[in-house]
């Protein structure tokens, strides 16, 4: 039994894939690169995150990749990343992506085989603050999709990295830089102004996902009300990157949501989802059967 235990129980919480591609970068040292994959994995994945004891089969999956594009000098490097995560929906063998993420401002230095060193009350580095704080951006939404607000610890420790972050004047930090930043990101997820579509990531996870399989009508609805609180949200922030993000991450499920259904409902979703994503070409579908 205390082996049986110990295969099932684990204490961390994420399950991260690193990717590195550094096919721009002129290097004949391309070992460094791997070491990159096995050193920010094992810090997303072995580290504590949060109070909690998590399973195995109860980790976030997620998945980091870094496009890297230049190399100003040994140890120096720039890039831009893609995050992603996701957490499975009940009674389903289904993924449902929590977090797409675009982060175009990653610059960091990494030196082979050092140790990463990371304290939730200081700015070490640049590289293990943007790790760290990613790791509370995914934990704060999943929690959210769990529970209504349940992921607001995350958030605030995430704002915290910001904050202390901001004196080191590295891209990515700042109030003042792109609206798609990571200080954008925080602001929006602790902006009592956005509680509402913090609400709706449980509305949409627990309430419609969770139980589409027994009742995908009900759950449609439960979606559909959550787009409606979305253009309550865009219409006082139109360029937030909050609402920017879910329909990154949500705008292909959302049209197999709808493409089934009531059609006063999904006609109802397609003018919604037309007004607020407007460059997406995909919603067609919604009405087209």
């Amino acid at each position: 039994m205390i082996l049986l235990s110990a295969t099932l129980t684990f204490g961390q919480e994420l399950n991260f894939k690193v990717i590195v591609n550094a096919d721009q970068i002129q290097t004949t040292d391309r070992a460094i690169f791997k070491d990159m994959e096995r050193a920010f994995a094992n810090f997303l994945n072995t580290r504590k995150w949060t109070n909690d004891d998590y399973k195995n089969y109860e980790k976030i999956n997620g998945t980091l990749f870094l496009n890297i594009t230049k190399m100003p000098s040994i140890g120096n490097f720039t890039a831009n990343a893609q995050i992603t995560a996701a957490r499975p929906v009940y009674n389903t063998n289904y993924e449902t992506v929590l977090l797409n993420f675009a982060d175009r401002e990653w610059e960091f230095e990494y030196i082979e085989s050092l140790p990463l060193e990371y304290n939730d009350n200081t700015y070490i580095s640049n590289l293990t603050s943007m790790l760290a704080f990613y790791a509370y951006i995914v934990l704060g939404m999943d929690y959210d999709s769990f529970s209504e607000m349940g992921g607001t610890p995350y958030f605030q420790k995430a704002l915290m990295v910001v904050n202390n972050a901001q004196p080191s004047n590295r891209p990515g930090w700042q109030a003042l830089g792109s609206n798609r930043n990571r200080y954008a990101l925080i602001e929006n997820f602790n902006n009592p102004q956005m509680t509402e579509l913090r609400k709706g990531t449980y509305q949409y996870h627990r309430l419609a996902l969770d139980t589409f399989d027994k009742t995908p009508d009900q759950s449609r609805v439960q979606v559909l009300n959550v787009l409606k609180e979305v253009k309550k949200v865009w219409t006082i922030y139109p360029n937030s990157i909050f609402v920017i993000s879910f329909f990154d991450t949500k705008a292909n499920e959302l049209v197999n949501i709808f493409s089934d259904g009531n059609l006063q409902v999904r006609r109802e979703a397609y003018d919604l989802l037309n007004s607020l994503d407007p460059k997406r070409n995909i919603y067609q579908k919604i009405i087209s059967n």
